[in-house]
């Protein structure tokens, strides 16, 4: 069975969020979807449904509008854009720099 890819209700929502470590796999692999997101996707609320989700890195801006034209001429739904950023980190006792 082909996987079916999900289309949000409204228009462009920028949404931030944070990445989890699971110390037990030893890998970076948990992503929380805030509400925001779950509401522009509603078939997300039935949890007795299956999801599946599809990544694709593009190495460069031409392959990814090589790609994005692909997607329209086919009428697929908008990818999702995601950028992994690393955060600064402050610990309690440090003081700031002002």
């Amino acid at each position: 069975m082909e996987a079916q890819t999900l289309r949000p209700i409204n228009s462009s929502v920028y949404i931030e969020g944070k990445i989890s470590y699971h110390e037990a796999r030893g890998s970076w692999d948990t992503i929380r979807f805030q509400r925001r997101l779950v509401n522009e996707f509603p078939q997300l609320k039935d949890k007795r449904a299956c999801f599946s989700y599809k990544m694709i890195l593009h190495k460069s801006f031409k392959d990814l509008k090589k790609e994005i034209e692909k997607l329209r001429d086919n009428e697929e739904a908008l990818p999702i854009l995601l950028f992994l950023c690393k955060e600064k980190q402050e610990f309690p006792n440090q003081e700031k720099n002002s």
